[in-house]
C-alpha cells in the first residue's frame, strides 16, 4: 500500500490524463487494481429527479467500453441512493445475484450479471459532488463478499471531489463534441443547399419567367412569402431561390414539412424543449426556429397544421420570439418565413379549417407556381437536366442520349404529378436502361397519356408566344371576355387570374371590349 500522498497524486494524475472518460477510467483501473480488490469499475450520471442512470464507461482487466445509455431506475434504487451520505463512500459487501435484485444491478452496471454470475459481489461507491450537487457516481466491484473495508473507503474519500471535477470536465467535453457534430451537420446541410441552389432554376427565362421576376423583387425584402401551387411543381426550388438571392444567403435555411410532424411533437420540433419537459426529454434540444435564427425558415405544407399549432405559430411570427417546451426563458428570433401549400387556404379559412389571422399574416406576397402542363416549353430542358442528374446518381458510365421523337409524348402528356413525376419517369427509364438511345414515353402513366399526331408537319408548328396568344384569345371568346371566377378564362386555362393578366399584357392581348370581338375581359 503506497503512502496516502503518493496514492492521491498518482490516482488523480491517472484520472486527469484524458478528457476521454473511457481512457481516463482505463488508466485509473490499471492503478487501483494493484492496490484494492477490483474486478469492474464504472462511472455514470445518476439523475434521481429524472429517474435514470446514464452509464458513460466501464472497465475491467480485459476491456474498456464507452457507453451513453439511459437506463430507468426503480423506486427502491432511488430511495437507497437518496439515503447515501453526502460525502462518505458507500460499502455494499454482501451482494448476491438473484432474479429479484438483478434488474436493479443491471440499471447501475450492465456487466455485473455477466462478470460475476451467481457469486457474491462487493461494491464500493463514490458519490461525485460539486458544490453539494450530485453529478455522478463511480462504482468499484470485486468478486466475493466482504472484499472492501472501511480503510478502503477512508483512502478513497478525499478523491471524490477531484474525481467529480474530472467527470464534469469530461461531460462538458462530450457536450462540446456533440455541439460540434450538430454544427458540422448544419454546415453539411448548408453546403448541400448552396450546391443545389447554385444550379440555375430550369425555366426561369420561359415558363417560370413571371415567377422569377417576382422572386427578384421580393428576395431583398423581409416580408413573408406564401408559395401556392400543386404538389410537385417545385415550390421548394423557389424557396431556395428566394433565400439564396436574399441578404440572408449565408445564414441557415431550415426546412420543415409541417404535414410530416405528429401533433404531439410539433411544439418540440419547431420550438425545442428543455430537459425533463416530457418523458424521454433527457436533454435540451434546439427547435427548428432556433436553428434558423438570422436565416430563413421554410414551412412546407403549412395547410396541414392543426388549429392549435397555427395559434402558436402565429404568436411566434408576430412577436418574433419563442419559448422552449418546459422552459421559462423567452428567446428572440430573427427569421424570415416562407410558407408553401398545395391547398386552397382561402377556402379553408371560410370553413374554419385555417386561422384567418395567420392566413393574412402569411399572405403578404402570394406566388403562384404554375403546374408543368402550363409550362410545357420547359419540358425538354427539364428532361435533359434530370437525365444528367440521375445518371450521375445511378453511377452510369455515360449520360444517355434521347431517342428521336421522345420529347413529343412528354410535351403532350398532362403531367398530373408535375415536375416530380417527370423526375420519376426519367429515373425509372435510367434504371431500366442498358445501352443505345434512351426512350421515356414507355414509362408515362397510360391514364393521362394523350395521343398526338406523329405525322404533324413542322410547318404547322407556331412560335410559342404566337401559339399562346391564339390559345388565350380562344379561351376569352369561350368565356365572353371574363378572366376570373369559376367561368373565367383563367379557370378554363387552369391558371391564376393574375398570371393570365400578366401574360395578356406581355403578349399584347387587349382588355377593352372594342378591341375584342367576344367581349371585354374583366
Amino acid at each position: 500500500m503506497p503512502s496516502k500522498d503518493k496514492f492521491y497524486i498518482e490516482a488523480i494524475q491517472r484520472f486527469c490524463s484524458s478528457l476521454d472518460i473511457t481512457i481516463a477510467l482505463r488508466r485509473l483501473f490499471d492503478y487501483l487494481a494493484d492496490i484494492i480488490p477490483l474486478r469492474l469499475i464504472t462511472i455514470g450520471v445518476l439523475d434521481i429527479e429524472m429517474k435514470y442512470f446514464r452509464q458513460m464507461a466501464e472497465t475491467t482487466a480485459e476491456y474498456s467500453v464507452s457507453e451513453n445509455v439511459h437506463r430507468p431506475l426503480r423506486e427502491k434504487t432511488i430511495e437507497f441512493a437518496k439515503s447515501w451520505s453526502m460525502k462518505e463512500p458507500t460499502l455494499i459487501n454482501n451482494i448476491v445475484l438473484t432474479n429479484q435484485n438483478k434488474p436493479n444491478l443491471e440499471g447501475l452496471a450492465s456487466s455485473v450479471p455477466d462478470l460475476f454470475g451467481e457469486n457474491g459481489i462487493s461494491s464500493l461507491n463514490l458519490r461525485l459532488l460539486i458544490d453539494g450537487e450530485w453529478i455522478g457516481i463511480l462504482s468499484m466491484f470485486a468478486a466475493g463478499i466482504d472484499q472492501y473495508f472501511q480503510n478502503h473507503a477512508d483512502l478513497l474519500e478525499p478523491l471524490q471531489e477531484p474525481f467529480a471535477m474530472v467527470m464534469s470536465n469530461c461531460l462538458q467535453y462530450q457536450e462540446i463534441m456533440r455541439l460540434q457534430e450538430i454544427l458540422a451537420e448544419d454546415n453539411r446541410n448548408l453546403r448541400l443547399e448552396l450546391q443545389e441552389s447554385s444550379n440555375e432554376v430550369i425555366g426561369r427565362d420561359y415558363g417560370l419567367k413571371d415567377v422569377m421576376e417576382i422572386v427578384a423583387q421580393t428576395a431583398p425584402r423581409e416580408n413573408p412569402v406564401l408559395l401556392l401551387g400543386e404538389t410537385g411543381t417545385g415550390k421548394e426550388v423557389i424557396a431556395n431561390a428566394i433565400h439564396y438571392s436574399s441578404p440572408r444567403r449565408n445564414k441557415p435555411l431550415v426546412k420543415v414539412n409541417c404535414g410530416a410532424i405528429p401533433e404531439s411533437l410539433i411544439d418540440s420540433e419547431l420550438f425545442g424543449h428543455e430537459k425533463g419537459a416530457f418523458t424521454g426529454a433527457t436533454g435540451r434540444k434546439r427547435g427548428r426556429f432556433e436553428r434558423a435564427n438570422e436565416g430563413t425558415i421554410f414551412l412546407d405544407e403549412i395547410g396541414e397544421l392543426s388549429l392549435k399549432a397555427q395559434v402558436r405559430l402565429l404568436r411566434v411570427i408576430q412577436n418574433k420570439e419563442i419559448e422552449r417546451v418546459g422552459g421559462t426563458q423567452t428567446l428572440p428570433v430573427d427569421i424570415r418565413v416562407i410558407a408553401a401549400t398545395h391547398r386552397d387556404l382561402s377556402s379553408m379559412v371560410e370553413k374554419n379549417e385555417f386561422r384567418e389571422d395567420l392566413y393574412y399574416r402569411l399572405n403578404v406576397l402570394p406566388i403562384m407556381i404554375p403546374p408543368l402542363r402550363q409550362r410545357k416549353i420547359d419540358i425538354p430542358e427539364l428532361a435533359h437536366y434530370f437525365i444528367a442528374k440521375k445518371a450521375k446518381e445511378l453511377k452510369l458510365k455515360q449520360i444517355p442520349k434521347l431517342a428521336p421523337g421522345t420529347l413529343d409524348p412528354l410535351i403532350h402528356y398532362r403531367w398530373p404529378g408535375n415536375i416530380r413525376e417527370l423526375e420519376n419517369v426519367v429515373e425509372r427509364a435510367l434504371i431500366r436502361y442498358q445501352s443505345g438511345l434512351l426512350s421515356l414515353d414507355d414509362f408515362l402513366s397510360p391514364r393521362d397519356h394523350t395521343k398526338h399526331d406523329n405525322g404533324q408537319r413542322s410547318s404547322d408548328v407556331l412560335p410559342f408566344d404566337q401559339m399562346a396568344k391564339k390559345h388565350i384569345i380562344l379561351a376569352l371568346k369561350h368565356t365572353n371576355g371574363r378572366i376570373s371566377g369559376n367561368n373565367g378564362a383563367a379557370s378554363l386555362l387552369e391558371m391564376h387570374p393574375n398570371t393570365l393578366r400578366t401574360k395578356m399584357k406581355k403578349l399584347g392581348i387587349p382588355f377593352k371590349k372594342n378591341r375584342l370581338h367576344a367581349g371585354a375581359p374583366h
